[in-house]
Protein backbone atom coordinates (compact mmCIF):
# COMPACT_ATOMS: atom_id res chain seq x y z
CA UNK A 1 0.00 0.00 0.00
CA UNK A 2 2.09 2.88 -1.39
CA UNK A 3 -0.32 5.46 -0.43
CA UNK A 4 0.48 6.00 3.30
CA UNK A 5 -2.57 8.57 4.14
CA UNK A 6 -5.08 7.01 2.26
CA UNK A 7 -8.13 6.69 4.52
CA UNK A 8 -9.58 3.64 5.60
CA UNK A 9 -13.05 4.29 3.21
CA UNK A 10 -10.05 4.94 0.23
CA UNK A 11 -8.80 1.70 0.78
CA UNK A 12 -9.37 -1.63 -1.62
CA UNK A 13 -11.27 -4.58 0.30
CA UNK A 14 -7.46 -6.11 -0.02
CA UNK A 15 -5.78 -3.29 1.40
CA UNK A 16 -7.77 -3.38 4.50
CA UNK A 17 -7.37 -7.01 5.41
CA UNK A 18 -3.55 -6.34 5.10
CA UNK A 19 -4.17 -3.58 7.37
CA UNK A 20 -6.44 -5.31 9.78
CA UNK A 21 -3.67 -8.37 9.62
CA UNK A 22 -0.93 -6.32 10.60
CA UNK A 23 -2.75 -4.90 13.35
CA UNK A 24 -3.88 -8.16 14.94
CA UNK A 25 -0.42 -9.04 15.32
CA UNK A 26 1.60 -11.79 14.15
CA UNK A 27 0.11 -14.60 16.59
CA UNK A 28 -3.51 -13.63 16.04
CA UNK A 29 -3.29 -13.14 11.87
CA UNK A 30 -1.53 -16.60 11.89
CA UNK A 31 -4.51 -18.16 12.95
CA UNK A 32 -6.73 -15.97 10.69
CA UNK A 33 -4.46 -17.27 7.77
CA UNK A 34 -4.97 -20.64 8.70
CA UNK A 35 -8.58 -20.65 7.07
CA UNK A 36 -7.60 -18.72 4.08
CA UNK A 37 -6.67 -20.39 0.67
CA UNK A 38 -3.66 -20.37 -0.63
CA UNK A 39 -4.34 -17.90 -3.39
CA UNK A 40 -6.01 -15.42 -0.42
CA UNK A 41 -2.38 -16.09 1.66
CA UNK A 42 -0.29 -15.15 -1.33
CA UNK A 43 -2.41 -11.96 -2.12
CA UNK A 44 -2.46 -10.78 1.46
CA UNK A 45 1.51 -11.55 2.18
CA UNK A 46 2.42 -9.82 -1.25
CA UNK A 47 0.28 -6.48 0.19
CA UNK A 48 1.59 -6.61 3.63
CA UNK A 49 5.00 -7.12 2.45
CA UNK A 50 4.43 -3.39 0.14
CA UNK A 51 2.35 -1.93 3.07
CA UNK A 52 3.99 1.40 4.08
CA UNK A 53 3.20 3.47 7.43
CA UNK A 54 -0.27 3.23 8.31
CA UNK A 55 -2.16 6.49 10.51
CA UNK A 56 -3.47 5.76 13.42
CA UNK A 57 -7.03 6.91 12.12
CA UNK A 58 -6.55 4.71 8.91
CA UNK A 59 -6.33 1.46 11.29
CA UNK A 60 -8.80 2.51 13.57
CA UNK A 61 -11.21 2.88 10.74
CA UNK A 62 -10.13 -0.01 9.40
CA UNK A 63 -10.73 -1.91 12.53
CA UNK A 64 -14.44 -0.22 12.84
CA UNK A 65 -15.69 -1.36 9.77
CA UNK A 66 -14.40 -4.58 10.02
CA UNK A 67 -16.46 -5.17 14.12
CA UNK A 68 -19.15 -3.56 12.23
CA UNK A 69 -19.48 -6.22 9.33
CA UNK A 70 -19.07 -9.16 12.59
CA UNK A 71 -21.78 -7.73 14.48
CA UNK A 72 -23.67 -7.33 11.34
CA UNK A 73 -22.84 -10.71 10.21
CA UNK A 74 -24.01 -12.23 14.10
CA UNK A 75 -27.24 -9.97 13.49
CA UNK A 76 -28.23 -12.06 10.40
CA UNK A 77 -27.62 -15.76 11.92
CA UNK A 78 -29.88 -14.40 15.11
CA UNK A 79 -32.65 -13.62 12.83
CA UNK A 80 -32.08 -12.91 9.07
CA UNK A 81 -31.22 -10.05 7.00
CA UNK A 82 -34.12 -7.95 7.89
CA UNK A 83 -33.66 -8.14 11.94
CA UNK A 84 -30.02 -7.21 10.77
CA UNK A 85 -31.17 -4.04 9.07
CA UNK A 86 -33.22 -2.89 11.86
CA UNK A 87 -30.70 -3.01 14.70
CA UNK A 88 -28.03 -1.67 12.33
CA UNK A 89 -30.68 1.58 11.59
CA UNK A 90 -31.31 1.80 15.53
CA UNK A 91 -27.56 1.93 15.71
CA UNK A 92 -25.80 3.72 13.34
CA UNK A 93 -28.65 5.30 11.00
CA UNK A 94 -30.38 4.16 7.96
CA UNK A 95 -27.81 4.72 5.28
CA UNK A 96 -24.54 3.17 6.99
CA UNK A 97 -27.09 0.40 7.43
CA UNK A 98 -27.53 -0.12 4.02
CA UNK A 99 -24.00 0.37 3.16
CA UNK A 100 -22.94 -2.57 5.85
CA UNK A 101 -25.64 -5.27 4.47
CA UNK A 102 -24.67 -4.47 1.29
CA UNK A 103 -21.29 -5.33 1.41
CA UNK A 104 -22.28 -8.10 3.42
CA UNK A 105 -24.54 -9.59 0.59
CA UNK A 106 -21.70 -9.14 -2.17
CA UNK A 107 -18.67 -10.65 -0.25
CA UNK A 108 -20.43 -13.30 1.70
CA UNK A 109 -22.75 -14.55 -1.00
CA UNK A 110 -25.22 -14.86 1.67
CA UNK A 111 -26.40 -18.72 0.87
CA UNK A 112 -29.87 -20.30 1.08
CA UNK A 113 -31.37 -22.56 3.76
CA UNK A 114 -29.53 -20.31 6.33
CA UNK A 115 -31.95 -21.66 9.31
CA UNK A 116 -31.88 -25.13 8.29
CA UNK A 117 -27.77 -24.65 8.64
CA UNK A 118 -27.13 -23.09 11.37
CA UNK A 119 -29.97 -26.07 12.81
CA UNK A 120 -28.77 -28.85 15.45
CA UNK A 121 -28.58 -31.85 12.80
CA UNK A 122 -29.77 -34.55 15.40
CA UNK A 123 -32.78 -32.28 14.79
CA UNK A 124 -32.72 -31.66 11.43
CA UNK A 125 -32.92 -35.46 11.22
CA UNK A 126 -36.18 -35.52 11.97
CA UNK A 127 -37.05 -32.50 10.67
CA UNK A 128 -36.25 -33.57 6.56
CA UNK A 129 -36.93 -37.32 7.18
CA UNK A 130 -39.67 -37.13 4.63
CA UNK A 131 -38.11 -34.63 2.07
CA UNK A 132 -37.23 -36.34 -1.00
CA UNK A 133 -33.24 -37.68 -1.16
CA UNK A 134 -32.25 -35.01 -3.79
CA UNK A 135 -33.59 -31.89 -1.06
CA UNK A 136 -31.88 -33.65 1.34
CA UNK A 137 -29.08 -34.10 -0.38
CA UNK A 138 -29.07 -30.46 -1.75
CA UNK A 139 -29.65 -29.03 2.17
CA UNK A 140 -26.35 -31.03 3.01
CA UNK A 141 -24.32 -29.91 0.11
CA UNK A 142 -25.02 -26.07 1.97
CA UNK A 143 -24.12 -27.56 5.18
CA UNK A 144 -20.79 -27.73 6.92
CA UNK A 145 -18.93 -31.24 6.87
CA UNK A 146 -19.06 -32.28 10.50
CA UNK A 147 -22.60 -31.19 10.65
CA UNK A 148 -23.57 -33.13 7.00
CA UNK A 149 -22.04 -36.29 8.69
CA UNK A 150 -24.54 -36.15 11.92
CA UNK A 151 -26.83 -36.00 9.66
CA UNK A 152 -26.34 -38.43 7.22
CA UNK A 153 -25.60 -40.98 9.87
CA UNK A 154 -29.79 -40.03 11.40
CA UNK A 155 -30.75 -40.72 7.85
CA UNK A 156 -32.65 -44.43 8.15
CA UNK A 157 -29.47 -46.69 6.70
CA UNK A 158 -31.61 -47.47 3.20
CA UNK A 159 -31.08 -43.63 2.33
CA UNK A 160 -27.99 -42.75 3.44
CA UNK A 161 -25.70 -44.30 0.42
CA UNK A 162 -28.47 -42.55 -1.95
CA UNK A 163 -28.33 -38.80 -0.43
CA UNK A 164 -24.30 -39.35 -0.96
CA UNK A 165 -24.49 -40.13 -4.30
CA UNK A 166 -26.84 -37.81 -5.32
CA UNK A 167 -24.28 -35.37 -3.78
CA UNK A 168 -21.68 -36.40 -5.54
CA UNK A 169 -22.85 -35.72 -8.69
CA UNK A 170 -25.25 -32.53 -8.17
CA UNK A 171 -23.18 -30.40 -10.25
CA UNK A 172 -25.09 -27.10 -10.91
CA UNK A 173 -28.25 -25.61 -9.33
CA UNK A 174 -30.40 -23.26 -11.14
CA UNK A 175 -31.39 -20.58 -8.58
CA UNK A 176 -35.06 -21.20 -9.64
CA UNK A 177 -35.01 -24.94 -8.32
CA UNK A 178 -33.38 -23.87 -4.74
CA UNK A 179 -36.58 -21.39 -5.25
CA UNK A 180 -38.84 -23.76 -5.58
CA UNK A 181 -37.28 -25.97 -2.98
CA UNK A 182 -37.14 -22.98 -0.46
CA UNK A 183 -41.10 -22.55 -1.04
CA UNK A 184 -41.73 -25.68 -0.06
CA UNK A 185 -39.91 -25.28 3.14
CA UNK A 186 -40.94 -21.83 3.97
CA UNK A 187 -43.81 -22.82 6.51
CA UNK A 188 -40.72 -24.55 8.23
CA UNK A 189 -37.41 -22.62 7.71
CA UNK A 190 -36.26 -18.90 6.83
CA UNK A 191 -34.01 -19.07 3.75
CA UNK A 192 -32.16 -16.64 2.07
CA UNK A 193 -32.44 -16.53 -1.78
CA UNK A 194 -29.28 -17.15 -4.10
CA UNK A 195 -28.47 -14.68 -6.99
CA UNK A 196 -26.62 -16.98 -9.37
CA UNK A 197 -25.78 -20.21 -10.30
CA UNK A 198 -23.67 -22.12 -7.26
CA UNK A 199 -21.22 -25.33 -7.77
CA UNK A 200 -22.73 -27.64 -5.31
CA UNK A 201 -21.83 -31.52 -4.12
CA UNK A 202 -19.41 -33.11 -6.25
CA UNK A 203 -16.40 -35.66 -5.08
CA UNK A 204 -14.39 -33.62 -2.87
CA UNK A 205 -18.12 -32.35 -0.63
CA UNK A 206 -18.58 -35.97 -0.01
CA UNK A 207 -14.89 -36.98 1.13
CA UNK A 208 -15.75 -34.55 3.41
CA UNK A 209 -18.30 -35.59 4.57
CA UNK A 210 -17.25 -39.06 4.72
CA UNK A 211 -14.11 -38.40 6.68
CA UNK A 212 -16.33 -37.05 9.48
CA UNK A 213 -18.80 -39.84 9.80
CA UNK A 214 -18.98 -42.39 12.16
CA UNK A 215 -17.15 -45.77 10.98
CA UNK A 216 -20.83 -47.79 11.28
CA UNK A 217 -22.16 -45.11 8.78
CA UNK A 218 -19.06 -44.78 6.85
CA UNK A 219 -18.94 -48.49 6.18
CA UNK A 220 -22.98 -48.95 5.56
CA UNK A 221 -22.44 -45.92 2.68
CA UNK A 222 -19.95 -47.32 1.02
CA UNK A 223 -20.65 -50.55 1.02
CA UNK A 224 -23.71 -50.02 -0.60
CA UNK A 225 -21.94 -47.50 -3.17
CA UNK A 226 -19.27 -50.42 -4.06
CA UNK A 227 -22.48 -52.90 -5.40
CA UNK A 228 -24.69 -49.56 -7.06
CA UNK A 229 -21.35 -47.53 -8.61
CA UNK A 230 -18.39 -48.96 -8.03
CA UNK A 231 -16.37 -46.39 -10.01
CA UNK A 232 -17.69 -43.81 -7.94
CA UNK A 233 -16.72 -45.72 -4.95
CA UNK A 234 -13.48 -45.76 -6.32
CA UNK A 235 -12.87 -42.01 -6.73
CA UNK A 236 -14.24 -41.27 -3.69
CA UNK A 237 -11.98 -43.67 -1.62
CA UNK A 238 -9.15 -42.31 -3.39
CA UNK A 239 -9.47 -38.88 -2.39
CA UNK A 240 -10.59 -40.02 1.08
CA UNK A 241 -7.02 -41.34 1.83
CA UNK A 242 -3.77 -39.83 0.63
CA UNK A 243 -0.38 -41.44 0.80
CA UNK A 244 1.10 -38.32 2.80
CA UNK A 245 -1.79 -39.00 5.10
CA UNK A 246 0.57 -41.85 6.95
CA UNK A 247 1.77 -39.01 9.23
CA UNK A 248 -1.81 -38.89 10.60
CA UNK A 249 -1.44 -43.24 11.24
CA UNK A 250 0.25 -44.14 15.37
CA UNK A 251 3.42 -45.88 14.67
CA UNK A 252 1.67 -49.62 15.53
CA UNK A 253 -0.37 -48.56 12.36
CA UNK A 254 2.74 -48.09 9.83
CA UNK A 255 4.19 -50.74 11.03
CA UNK A 256 1.77 -52.68 10.16
CA UNK A 257 1.65 -51.23 6.71
CA UNK A 258 5.59 -51.82 6.45
CA UNK A 259 4.87 -55.41 6.81
CA UNK A 260 2.03 -55.58 3.61
CA UNK A 261 3.83 -53.75 1.23
CA UNK A 262 6.90 -54.10 -1.40
CA UNK A 263 9.90 -52.48 -0.68
CA UNK A 264 10.42 -52.10 -4.02
CA UNK A 265 7.00 -49.54 -3.94
CA UNK A 266 7.92 -48.04 -0.86
CA UNK A 267 11.08 -46.54 -2.02
CA UNK A 268 9.37 -45.71 -5.27
CA UNK A 269 6.52 -43.82 -3.47
CA UNK A 270 9.00 -42.05 -1.02
CA UNK A 271 11.09 -40.67 -4.02
CA UNK A 272 8.40 -37.89 -4.83
CA UNK A 273 7.11 -37.36 -1.29
CA UNK A 274 7.95 -34.88 1.28
CA UNK A 275 10.62 -35.43 3.83
CA UNK A 276 8.20 -35.78 6.49
CA UNK A 277 6.67 -38.49 5.48
CA UNK A 278 9.52 -40.04 4.84
CA UNK A 279 10.54 -39.80 8.34
CA UNK A 280 7.86 -41.44 9.73
CA UNK A 281 8.33 -44.26 7.81
CA UNK A 282 11.76 -44.90 9.01
CA UNK A 283 11.06 -43.86 12.41
CA UNK A 284 9.01 -47.46 12.65
CA UNK A 285 11.87 -49.62 10.75
CA UNK A 286 14.96 -51.05 12.08
CA UNK A 287 18.47 -48.92 12.14
CA UNK A 288 19.56 -51.39 9.02
CA UNK A 289 16.20 -51.58 7.03
CA UNK A 290 16.16 -47.83 7.43
CA UNK A 291 19.46 -47.44 5.57
CA UNK A 292 18.98 -50.31 3.06
CA UNK A 293 15.77 -47.82 2.12
CA UNK A 294 17.45 -44.62 1.93
CA UNK A 295 20.05 -46.42 -0.43
CA UNK A 296 17.75 -47.43 -2.67
CA UNK A 297 15.89 -44.39 -3.25
CA UNK A 298 19.19 -42.65 -3.53
CA UNK A 299 20.56 -45.23 -6.62
CA UNK A 300 17.34 -44.83 -8.41
CA UNK A 301 17.54 -42.13 -10.23
CA UNK A 302 15.41 -39.92 -11.94
CA UNK A 303 11.86 -41.79 -12.17
CA UNK A 304 8.40 -40.44 -13.77
CA UNK A 305 5.55 -39.14 -11.10
CA UNK A 306 3.26 -41.60 -13.04
CA UNK A 307 5.24 -43.95 -11.57
CA UNK A 308 5.61 -42.83 -7.95
CA UNK A 309 1.91 -42.32 -8.01
CA UNK A 310 1.15 -45.59 -8.86
CA UNK A 311 3.25 -46.79 -6.22
CA UNK A 312 1.54 -44.68 -3.75
CA UNK A 313 -1.77 -45.70 -4.64
CA UNK A 314 -0.98 -49.62 -4.15
CA UNK A 315 0.37 -48.86 -0.77
CA UNK A 316 -2.67 -46.79 -0.02
CA UNK A 317 -4.83 -49.88 -1.33
CA UNK A 318 -3.14 -52.16 1.58
CA UNK A 319 -3.75 -49.24 4.02
CA UNK A 320 -7.78 -49.47 3.49
CA UNK A 321 -7.45 -53.10 3.56
CA UNK A 322 -5.88 -52.96 6.78
CA UNK A 323 -8.45 -50.69 7.71
CA UNK A 324 -11.00 -52.51 6.47
CA UNK A 325 -9.86 -55.81 8.66
CA UNK A 326 -9.88 -53.64 11.40
CA UNK A 327 -6.11 -54.17 11.55
CA UNK A 328 -5.67 -50.49 11.29
CA UNK A 329 -8.03 -47.57 12.05
CA UNK A 330 -7.81 -44.05 10.59
CA UNK A 331 -8.61 -41.32 12.34
CA UNK A 332 -11.06 -38.84 10.64
CA UNK A 333 -11.66 -35.39 11.57
CA UNK A 334 -15.29 -35.42 14.18
CA UNK A 335 -14.55 -38.86 15.52
CA UNK A 336 -12.64 -40.01 18.69
CA UNK A 337 -9.65 -41.84 18.43
CA UNK A 338 -8.86 -45.42 19.41
CA UNK A 339 -7.27 -46.92 22.11
CA UNK A 340 -5.93 -50.00 21.35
Amino acid sequence: MSNASASGQSLSGLQKAAVLLVSLGPENSAQVIKNMSENEIEQLTLEMANMRKVSPETRDQVIEEFHQMCMANDYIAQGGVDYARDVLERALGQQKAFEIIAKLSSSLKMRPFDMVRRTDPNQLASFIQGEHPQTIALIMSYMAPDKAAVLLANLPLEMQADVTKRIAIMGRTNPEVLKEIENVLERKISSLALTDYTVLGGIQCVVNLLNRADPGTLKTVMDTLETDDSDLAEQIKRQMFVFEDIITLDDRGVQLILREIETKDLALALKGTNPEVAQKVQNNMSSRASQMLKEDIEFMGPVRVRDVEEAQQRIVKVIRKLEETGAIVISRGGVDEIVY
